[in-house]
């Protein structure tokens, strides 16, 4: 049986790409795309090739980013144009396949099998995409060309920006195996500490282990880890239907004691909002409202909801909006038995900045 034939096409450094686009001028200063830099919670979104280099990262706190590197520049998020840009990159991308599954506003995967008697093989196919994306939108991508999903998402990560991997059978043992676990696809800052805490710090570690550990450590999502590793990944490209969409995402955790500060409350929420943000980039979703919930000593429940002001689905926003509307609703009159929190209204990637 003929292997297929998966690419995924990676917008690199998408928010502030797209920013600079308006910004010619900045474009050789280091740049970062921020959340609100007013509130104490601003953040940084996206920052250019620049502002990498200094080590500032997604996610954290525009104060932090400023101390590394005192000059950067810090512009507001345009997610109405982000959200064209992405439509414009999915119309190149439908030149090519009809079979194109988003994971979040800059990534997809395609499913190119049935396309190489009209454009070439899947490494041509992912060069016309890469140079259709920089010569008509301005902006470039990473294309990983593989076998299966996973190891397709894997080669769009190796090399960055505006570059082609090719991970095949005949190389994916020395291409994949020597990478850290946390590069795999849904390996989490969670996951990855229980890995390494266990001695398993490449994903070829995850080859060697026995099936009855992995399950031990992670249960279900252990052997899946290990089939990806292993590059026996069947999954499809699965265009999103809209029927298929989930109404909402999320869960409580009942602790073994009662829960009696913002502390605790912060790391459940953080393991939570984790495992939401993955399911949220699988399905190729935003989350546009945040419900949480509070179950006290006397067994009472209640529920606190705000509505986002920008569609998210990144774990570490996600968890600091849930524990801003926590801290804002919650005023520990009692322990809490248990806490929670769970993402509605949610967005397919091409409404979700309307």
């Amino acid at each position: 049986m003929t292997d297929r034939i998966i690419l995924h096409s990676d917008l690199n450094n998408f928010f502030a790409s797209v920013s600079l686009l308006s910004n010619p001028t900045l474009y050789d200063l280091p740049v970062a795309v921020c959340g609100s830099v007013e509130e104490r919670h601003g953040i940084v979104l996206a920052k250019n090739e620049i502002a990498k280099k200094f080590g500032i990262k997604t996610a954290e706190a525009v104060w932090e980013a400023k101390l590394k590197c005192p000059d950067l520049v810090t512009l507001k998020p345009d997610y109405k144009k982000y959200y064209e840009y992405s439509r414009a990159a999915k119309s190149i991308y439908e030149r090519y396949t009809d079979l194109i599954e988003p994971f979040g506003i800059d990534e997809c995967w395609l499913d190119v099998t049935g396309s190489t008697m009209l454009f070439g093989s899947g490494e041509e196919i992912a060069h016309r995409i890469r140079r259709d994306i920089k010569g008509e939108l301005g902006i470039t991508a990473s294309v990983g060309v593989s076998f299966n999903k996973v190891f397709a998402k894997l080669g769009s990560d190796m090399k960055k920006p505006d570059a082609v991997t090719v991970i095949t059978r005949d190389n994916y043992e020395q291409k994949v195996w020597p990478l850290p676990v946390t590069d795999m696809l849904f390996v989490g800052r969670s996951t990855a500490q229980k890995l390494s805490e266990s001695g398993i710090f490449t994903v070829g570690d995850i080859t060697k282990c026995d099936d009855a550990m992995l399950r031990r450590l992670l249960g279900k999502a252990g052997s899946q880890l290990k089939t990806y590793a292993l590059g026996e990944d069947n999954s499809p490209v699965t265009p999103i239907n809209k029927d298929d969409l989930p109404k909402s995402i999320g869960r409580s955790v009942t602790p073994p004691k009662d829960i009696t500060n913002n502390e605790r409350v912060w790391k459940i929420y953080l393991n939570i909002a984790e495992e939401i943000s993955e399911t949220l980039h699988k399905k190729g979703l935003y989350a546009g409202t945040l419900q949480v919930h509070t179950r006290d000593a006397n067994l009472k429940t209640k529920e606190y909801s705000c509505k986002l002001q920008n569609p998210l689905n990144i774990s570490i926003l996600i968890a600091r909006e849930a524990m801003r509307l926590f801290e804002k609703s919650y005023d520990w009159h009692l322990p809490l038995r248990s806490v929670g929190f769970r993402v509605t209204n949610l967005k397919s990637d091409n409404v979700a900045f309307q």
